[in-house]
């Protein structure tokens, strides 16, 4: 009998809505979706060990065990539940697993070449695309022997999206972010002398459509795959209330929320990048002064278009409290002025913010 009900309550979360309130919102994530993600990087790491290549397989465990707290991140979508919502974790994972292993290879094996940083992010491109078929990801590297691990990753992707009903409507939005994310990192990594004229001209085609933002605002929006993870998420659902509309998703996402969310991250990279003299686009910004009122004026469009989003599920506007509490709860935001200024955003967004606050503190001790 006891066992019975513990099922039935391991089970409900997936069943229900995402819960609207904080506090029931958190425990969900904490008892179900975290627990369901860990075991999803687990089976990844447990695949990395068997990389025969010693270079592939450093920077697959690497990439798993110093950066797995984007996977957890990311899988926060899960938490809109629906009977797909394990199968939107295990795309989730696969995804940013590739990403971060991708952004590893790009970044910390002393190689330069965009044509085969290209060549690496075809795995991006692929893992969105169900059917599509596989590619010679490592061509320029020698055909190094990765023992099936980055596609056994991308077929998982291509596995998991077939399955979601409504990922067809959203298909085609996924592959332009995905693109644009590709094209991100392929820039990112070249010659360092290179990196701001190309990154210019490269955001310079798009900015037209995006008058309210800088240069570097756009570049860092295509460097988020949240837009990508609330795509897939809404595409899983079985019985939308009225007929899924991505552009709405699109219009709240990119690049608000997505251009929040890595103007954080590099905010609280402030000092170790500058110290390794590393490109960061928060160092874009005229004068550290102006930073976080900008700030401030992204996270507050990136609320407005979350609530507009609310009829959908709240787990959009759960995000938005979530990105300002987890990067300003990190230790590295006390360390530089200008991420302290920043961190005063904690107490500008409200009793919301500080639950989630205190939250990302004890998800760092536990984790």
């Amino acid at each position: 009998m006891l066992v019975s009900i513990r099922q039935k309550m391991d089970r409900t979360p997936w069943d229900k809505p995402c819960p609207t309130l904080p506090s029931r919102f958190l425990l969900c994530l904490f008892r179900h979706v975290l627990p369901e993600a860990r075991a999803q990087i687990a089976r990844w790491t447990d695949l990395a060990r068997t990389i025969p290549a010693p270079v592939l397989r450093a920077q697959a465990l690497a990439s798993l065990q110093h950066k797995r707290f984007h996977a957890d991140g990311g899988c926060v979508y899960a938490a809109a539940g629906g009977p797909h919502a394990r199968t939107v974790i295990e795309i989730i994972v696969a995804l940013q697993t590739i990403s971060d292993y991708l952004d590893n290879l790009c970044d910390r094996c002393g190689s330069l070449d965009e044509a085969d940083f290209t060549q690496l992010h075809h795995a991006m491109r692929d893992a969105v695309a169900p059917g599509a078929a596989l590619r010679s990801y490592y061509k320029l590297r020698g055909e190094v022997d990765d023992g099936g691990y980055l596609a056994t990753l991308v077929r998982t992707c291509q596995a998991g999206l077939e399955t979601l009903p409504g990922y067809p409507s959203v298909q085609a939005h996924v592959q332009w972010l995905v693109e644009r994310y590709c094209e991100l990192q392929q820039i990112k990594h070249i010659e360092p002398a290179q990196r701001e004229p190309r990154l210019r001209k490269w955001a310079a085609a798009y900015l037209s459509q995006y008058p309210d933002i800088e240069w570097w605002e756009f570049a860092a929006a295509a460097g988020s795959t949240l837009a990508v993870f609330a795509l897939i998420t809404a595409s899983a659902a079985v019985e939308p209330r009225r007929a899924l509309d991505p552009r709405r998703f699109m219009q709240a996402y990119f690049p608000w929320i997505c251009g929040l969310h890595i103007l954080l991250d590099y905010l609280i990279d402030w000092e170790e990048d500058e110290r390794a003299g590393d490109f960061n686009f928060v160092h874009c910004y005229p004068s550290t002064t102006s930073i976080p009122e900008r700030l401030c004026f992204w996270a507050q469009q990136s609320l407005q278009k979350a609530r507009e989003l609310s009829d959908e599920s709240p787990i959009h506007t759960h995000v938005i409290y979530g990105l300002l509490a987890m990067y300003l709860s990190d230790r590295k935001a006390a360390r530089h002025p200008v991420c302290r200024a920043a961190k005063r955003l904690v107490f500008v967004f409200g009793p919301t913010t500080w639950l989630y606050y205190g939250a990302c503190v004890a998800y760092r001790f536990v984790r």
